[in-house]
């Protein structure tokens, strides 16, 4: 689930793909602008995880005991300590329900040029999970040993 604090631009057409003020946010918003499920007023980073962790598990059966992966991804323009934020608020709200965090990926994986905001992914983890997302890996942008 994402979060979008401002536009990017679209290169070849030269303006914004949506408008949003500079006190709102869109919860939910997809990466290429596609509309969320709430816009209001900005809110703190701890807020904002709130809603989106529960909104996650309104949607997705998650019990005590289970075992995720995490990625937090930054959007292009919003700082990597201000992910390491959100990242702190998505362990605490795992930790409070009993799931437990096998990897944690915190960076800018797939961005949209200028765009502030962030997304948080969870991959209910398995056996064969766990190998294949601990497995090395070297491409442009992704390299892990």
């Amino acid at each position: 689930m994402g979060v979008a604090l401002s536009p990017c631009i679209i290169p070849e057409v030269g303006k914004p793909g949506f408008t949003i003020g500079e006190d709102e946010m869109e919860i939910g918003m997809g990466i290429h602008g596609e509309p969320g499920i709430n816009r209001g007023k900005l809110r703190s980073a701890d807020e904002t995880v709130e809603i989106m962790m529960n909104h996650t598990f309104e949607d997705f059966q998650y019990k005590e005991g289970d075992e995720v992966t995490v990625l937090i991804n930054g959007l292009d323009a919003t700082p990597l300590e201000e992910l390491y934020i959100i990242n702190r608020k998505v362990h605490k709200i795992l930790g409070k329900k009993g799931i437990r965090v096998f990897k944690t990926y915190v960076g800018e994986f797939a961005t949209a040029m200028e765009m502030t905001g962030m997304s948080i992914s969870l991959l209910k983890m398995d056996d064969e999970l766990k190998r294949l997302i601990t497995a090395p890996c070297l491409s442009p942008f992704f390299e892990q040993q």
